[in-house]
């Protein structure tokens, strides 16, 4: 049986309002969610946020700066230089000055972080494990709730 979100945090007194505890639900389980997805990522050793830059440089096909990808991001409080620094480290990302201004830099994906994107690809347990116990009726209502709140 489900427990309740009281229930999950030990709240021994009822929430004053409905939207209340919908709200403290929400930020609960995007914690619960954000922390499952992690771990995943873990196993490829990258974060949940360096996943989505590299996201984000692939879908671009090709090299981009750090302001097309900051203006993408979706946590926008991650730290995309410092995040970019590291995938170069890592090898995954390659930076290039540009030619015309060297103040801009240019961002691309590595052959090890094409391989890294394909290999998290294929990992079909990744984007379906936490959701795995809705209905795809279910997410769509899930989608335009999540809509209506934005």
């Amino acid at each position: 049986m489900m427990k309740s979100i009281e229930e999950v945090i030990k709240q021994e007194k009822p929430f004053e309002t409905e939207n209340q505890r919908a709200l403290i639900n929400l930020i609960y389980t995007c914690n619960y969610v954000s922390d499952l997805m992690n771990q995943k990522f873990e196993t490829y050793g990258i974060s949940q946020k360096q996943y989505n830059v590299l996201r984000i440089i692939k879908g671009a096909k090709e090299s981009v700066s750090t302001s097309y990808i900051r203006d993408r991001l979706i946590e926008k409080s991650a730290d995309c230089s410092r995040i970019v620094t590291r995938l170069v480290s890592k090898k995954i990302l390659k930076k290039e000055r540009c030619e015309n201004d060297s103040r801009l830099v240019s961002i691309t994906l590595t052959i090890e972080g094409k391989k890294l994107m394909k290999k998290i690809k294929k990992d079909k347990e990744l984007f379906q494990l936490p959701l795995e116990k809705l209905s795809e009726k279910e997410c769509k209502q899930l989608n335009k709730i999540l809509n209506k709140i934005r």
